[in-house]
Parts: C-alpha cells; structure tokens; sequence
C-alpha cells in the first residue's frame, strides 16, 4: 500500500492558478490509479479528477473541465492536480486518492477509496 503526501495548497485570487502535487511512498505507485477529491466548507466531498495508472485516462467533474488538469508522473512517484482559472467555490481541503480499482474513484463518493493523502487546504479569495 501507498501512502500519500500532498502539497502546493495555499492562497490564490480568483483567475489566478495553483498546482497541487502528491508524492506516494512505495515502488507500487504505477500500479495505482490516482485521484483528486475536495471537500468544500460546510459541504460533502466531491470527485474532482483522476489519471489511470498510465496517464492517459483522465476524467473531471464538470465544474472542472477545461480549468483543472490531472497528470503523473510514475518515475517520480507524483501525481498533479494544476488548476487554472480558480474560482470562489473552488475553496476546499484537496485530498489526493490512491486505488487500484478504477471504478472506486468515481463510485460512493469516494468512500470505497481505500488510500487518502491528509490533504491541502487551498483558499481563492480577493
């Protein structure tokens, strides 16, 4: 199993970008699909993106399409969430997500995942 450590939270004005990167632990990493779920204040946690475990396979959610991009990067153990364009709402805590069935990243809300990150808070704001 992998253990996951986010980072590249932080503040950022609306149209403006952050990169969030997730850096497994483990010789495994390749065989993980990887995800980004986020839990917005007072609300439920949401899907946001995911990359299969070649890099090809990319889904969003549809508040995040054209704005957020998901990539990997296997030689380094590290997953990216980069997001462009930020909005108000997209303030949340980003939990990156490990699984090695694909379809628990995008069932139950998340709750079938069987790896989290501690996550990152990111904060858009004027």
């Amino acid at each position: 199993q992998v253990e996951l450590v986010e980072s590249g939270g932080g503040l950022a004005q609306p149209g403006g970008s952050l990169r969030l990167s997730c850096v497994a632990s483990g010789r495994t990493f390749s065989t993980y699909h990887m995800g980004w779920f986020r839990q917005p204040p007072g609300k439920e946690r949401e899907f946001v993106a995911l990359v299969g475990t070649s890099g090809t396979l990319t889904e969003y959610a549809d508040s995040v399409k054209g704005r957020f991009y998901v990539s990997r990067n296997n030689a380094k153990n590290t997953v990216y969430l980069q997001m462009n364009k930020l909005k108000l709402n997209d303030t949340a805590v980003y939990y990156c997500v490990a699984d090695r069935d694909l379809s628990r990243l995008t069932k139950n809300k998340g709750a079938d995942i069987d790896t989290w990150g501690q996550g990152t808070q990111v904060t858009v704001a004027s």
